[in-house]
């Protein structure tokens, strides 16, 4: 069995979660420890797992060994009004070879999918996400990818696999189960002419770090369309973690948060995951993941289970007529998110092969009522037509 692989958290970890105030995250988190085992997954709705692999990193000088650190912090913390049960299964230490470790975490990923359990995975370096991303193959057609990060990991496909060319190997490997790729956060100077070229000609989206400053808000509906979100921890700015080696340049913690408490609120989204976590002794780094897997879990109590959107109840329709086309948007009437419709195009290979939602903000709607067609829309329907 697949959990047979999960290695128990540490003793002077689990001790530590004891100690702490009654109704802390350590006091109610189930947790994998040496002395009870492996905790019922039952009735579990999130599971948080460390993995120890980080050989695809170029620049990383030691192997991860631990990232209890931060376990200690999280549970330090106290839940909100929380409903959710949560279980931390321990660790996946690293394989004989890379590709070992890329199918346990592929096969522990299509596990907990297949029992509607969300993992939040800590890292190793983000080349994990490729195996997680692999575990979608016999759960689903077409999946969307959301990268927060400075770089847009693609890379060189014709190389191999690493932290700085995932992306590429999701894109050009079979089976082709990518739809939608989105980076939060890039800045142009990280990232080749070639790739912001190659992005473009994929219809894929990318927003510039300066854009989401001015407004963090813009992340939401992105994040809204994700079923896999990863976040590269060196795209928050260095002096937010006192972290000497990082980019002065970056994300705010803060605005980290509140991305994090969006992609728990997605109701669409199954996995999510905090890599290129670096390691030593960073305390004010190891409380700042802490608190960022905190707002994942506040946000994801607070889903409001509209996906897959049921538009014949609660939501608002809106028509706007741009051209020869007329922009159909929902507004919920629960939530106040938006949505507008793409089109099922008989005439062409659709790749969805129907009428879909995509996520969208009040401005995308006020941009098309002044003749304005929304950026994403234009995309996912040249995408499409493809």
């Amino acid at each position: 069995m697949i959990l047979e692989y999960l290695k128990p958290i540490d003793e002077v970890t689990a001790a530590h979660a004891r100690i702490q105030e009654p109704r802390t995250l350590g006091q109610t988190i189930l947790m994998h420890t040496a002395q009870d085992g492996l905790p019922s997954l039952e009735d579990v709705d999130l599971a948080i797992i460390s993995i120890l692999e980080n050989r695809k990193d170029a620049a990383a000088i030691f192997q991860v060994e631990s990232l209890d650190d931060i376990r200690m912090k999280l549970y330090e913390l106290f839940p909100g009004n929380w409903h959710s049960t949560i279980a931390d299964l321990g660790n996946v230490v690293a394989g004989e070879t890379v590709e070992d470790t890329y199918y346990v975490v592929r096969e522990l990923t299509a596990y907990l999918l297949d029992k509607n359990i969300v993992p939040i995975f800590l890292g190793g370096s983000q080349d994990i996400m490729y195996p997680i991303y692999r575990a979608y193959d016999e759960h689903s057609k077409m999946i969307n990818v959301v990268n927060i990060d400075s770089r847009f990991d693609l890379g060189n496909i014709d190389l191999p696999i690493s932290n700085r060319s995932f992306i590429g190997k999701m894109v050009a490997t079979e089976p082709y189960n990518l739809f939608n790729y989105s980076n939060l956060g890039y800045q142009t100077y990280f990232n080749s002419q070639d790739e912001i070229d190659l992005l473009d000609r994929l219809y894929f989206d990318a927003i510039r770090l300066g854009v989401l400053d001015s407004d963090i808000t813009i992340a939401e509906s992105v994040l809204r369309d994700a079923d896999l979100v990863g976040i590269d921890v060196r795209s928050i700015r260095s002096s937010d973690l006192l972290y000497d080696k990082g980019d002065p340049n970056g994300f705010q913690s803060t605005q980290m948060c509140r991305m994090s408490r969006y992609a728990g609120i997605s109701d669409r989204l199954t996995t999510f995951g905090i890599f290129e976590i670096p390691t030593g002794d960073f305390e004010l780094m190891s409380s700042a993941v802490s608190q960022i897997i905190w707002y994942f879990i506040e946000g994801y109590n607070y889903r409001s289970n509209e996906y897959p959107v049921d538009v014949s109840k609660d939501f608002l329709r809106y028509q706007v007529p741009i051209d020869d086309e007329t922009l159909i948007f929902y507004k919920s009437s629960k939530t106040e998110r938006w949505w507008v419709e793409l089109p099922f195009i008989s005439n062409v290979n659709n790749k969805l092969k129907q009428y879909t939602l995509l996520p969208c903000d009040k401005e995308d709607y006020v941009q098309a009522t002044s003749q304005i067609l929304p950026e994403r829309w234009l995309k996912a329907r040249q995408k499409n037509e493809v």
